[in-house]
């Protein structure tokens, strides 16, 4: 999938979409790639002369990418996956303009409109973070504020 079929289906966008593809994907796992460049507007703030991509943002992109996942379930498709944890969460090496993620995620287990999903994020080949995310599909707060009236 490229950028716009991306963002057809996740409500991010910048400077938070932080997937820019999406190399594989399958009902059960799926590889999105994320290019971080100097151009990044946290690397203005976040570490100046030592610039790294903020832990929390690893998280987000791997919840982004595993939102794509999600998204394929059976009814999922008109539904946003809302974090609800984030557990086992390890963070092994910085991460730096010019490298490129690569985070694959797999479904742990559904149930209903919750879940789990496995994720680990890379930088060539190397893991640099990994975390267990639970969510629930839910409508969006837009789409519940229609009709709601």
């Amino acid at each position: 999938m490229d950028i716009g079929e991306i963002m057809q289906r996740l409500p991010h966008r910048y400077p938070f979409l932080l997937v820019d593809r999406i190399l594989e994907c399958d009902e059960n796992h799926v590889v999105g790639l994320k290019n971080f460049t100097m151009n990044e507007l946290f690397f203005q703030g976040h570490f100046p002369g030592e610039p790294v991509v903020p832990g929390v943002l690893l998280l987000e992109a791997m919840g982004q990418v595993a939102s794509m996942l999600v998204r394929n379930l059976p009814g999922a498709d008109a539904l946003v996956a809302y974090l609800t944890s984030v557990d086992e969460a390890k963070f092994r090496r910085p991460v730096c303009p010019g490298d490129q993620l690569i985070t694959e995620a797999k479904i742990v287990k559904v149930r209903g409109r919750l879940g789990k999903v496995s994720t680990v994020a890379r930088v060539n080949g190397a893991p640099v973070a990994e975390a267990v995310l639970g969510f629930v599909l839910s409508r969006s707060l837009q789409q519940k504020g229609q009709g709601d009236e």
